[in-house]
This record gives C-alpha cells, sequence and structure tokens, in this order.
C-alpha cells in the first residue's frame, strides 16, 4: 500500500528535502506541500494523505492550529509532528490538539521512513530526544492523577510500558525483549485497556504521572 504524506513547513528549502527523502521510498508518495496552516489544511482536503509532516513554528495559522483543525476535518489523517529542542510548550500543545508523534527535525532519512510507515500503522512515534521534556512539559500544564489502572498491569505490561516511556517503537521493544512485534501490540493493546488509554502517548503520561519513567 503507497502511503500519501503531506509536508508542512514554511520554509521552502525544508518541504523539498523532507519530500525528496520521502519520495526516495517506493511505499511513500508525497501527494502536496504547504507552506503554513491554513495551506495545509486546504492541500489536505484535496489531495486526501494518510499523514501529514507538521511544521509548528509557521507565519499565518502554526502547527497547533492545523493540527486541531486537521483532526477535526479529517479524523483519518494521521498527524507526525516536526520540532526542535526549544520549543516543549509548542509540543506539549500539539499533543493537546491531537498530534499522533515527534520528531526532531534532524532526524536522518532511516529516522523519518520509519517513523512515516509506523505512525500510518497505527503507533504513536516519540522520538527518544524530546520524549521526557514533552511529556513532562504536558504534566506541569496538565495537573491530575496517575492511573489506578497502573495498579492491574502484569509485570510484563509494566516492563513493555517503561520501554514505551523511552521511545521505543514496538519492534525495537520486541528486540529488546526478544519476543515477536505481534507480542508487543498486544501487551500495548492491554495497556491501553487497562489504564485507559486513547493512545500510547497518554500511556505514557499517566507512566511519568508515576513515576514509572
Amino acid at each position: 500500500m503507497t502511503i500519501r504524506v503531506l509536508v508542512v513547513d514554511d520554509h521552502a528549502s525544508m518541504r523539498a528535502g523532507l519530500s525528496l527523502v520521502l519520495a526516495s521510498d517506493p511505499e511513500l508518495e508525497v501527494v502536496g506541500e504547504a507552506g503554513d496552516g491554513e495551506q495545509a489544511l486546504q492541500v489536505a482536503r484535496r489531495t486526501r494523505p494518510d499523514l501529514v509532516f507538521m511544521d509548528l513554528e509557521m507565519p499565518r495559522t502554526d502547527g497547533v492550529t492545523a493540527t486541531a483543525a486537521l483532526r477535526r476535518a479529517l479524523p483519518d489523517v494521521r498527524i507526525l509532528v516536526l520540532t526542535m529542542f526549544d520549543l516543549d510548550d509548542y509540543v506539549a500543545r500539539a499533543m493537546e490538539a491531537g498530534a499522533h508523534g515527534f520528531l526532531l527535525k534532524t532526524a536522518d532519512a532511516r529516522e523519518l521512513i520509519a517513523a512515516a510507515r509506523a505512525c500510518v500503522g497505527g503507533e504513536t512515534v516519540l522520538a527518544p530526544a524530546v520524549l521526557a521534556r514533552v511529556v513532562g512539559t504536558f504534566v506541569e500544564r496538565h495537573s491530575g492523577h496517575a492511573s489506578p489502572g497502573l495498579a492491574r498491569l502484569t509485570e510484563r505490561e509494566s516492563e513493555v510500558l517503561r520501554l514505551m516511556c523511552q521511545g521505543l517503537s514496538n519492534a525495537e521493544i520486541a528486540g529488546r525483549l526478544v519476543v515477536e512485534v505481534a507480542t508487543v501490540k498486544t501487551h500495548v493493546a492491554r495497556i491501553l485497556q487497562k489504564l485507559p488509554a486513547r493512545d500510547r502517548l497518554q500511556a505514557v503520561v499517566h507512566a511519568f504521572r508515576a513515576g514509572l519513567a
């Protein structure tokens, strides 16, 4: 299956470079580019992408506003945010808006392509370099208690959750635990059900609140 991708960034050189990297993979098709959030919504409605690579700091309509608008207009589209080290608050707001993952703009071609596939496959992509800072900022912005569901997790499920908190993908967790990827997916599904958590990111937030990460 070909993954249809929309690239959103206010710098033309960044858009061109990212599009070139993504188009080098036969499973990825760049169906459009946009220079701000407003244009992103227009192009997305026309091209119906499976995945949007979203910049945050842009003129007119920023990436946070665009993410929220896209989630309302096209609920099935997956949104992967590209960020820098100094935008923790922006990223926390993007998390609230419904983004499905976060990567540093310094990610290499292999990381970008792997993230695209994982995100469209239903995983929440969390770059280890930004995970702790982003979730920490989110927890500071939102009062709340750790989920009582954490006590219901098995020892193996707790282990998987701790590895999720390190930003590891299902495949990476499988390699660390020497199990099949399908087994990890089952553990993740049970973790989300028990907490309960909407997605992988919300599960990580619960873990940080409880001091498991």
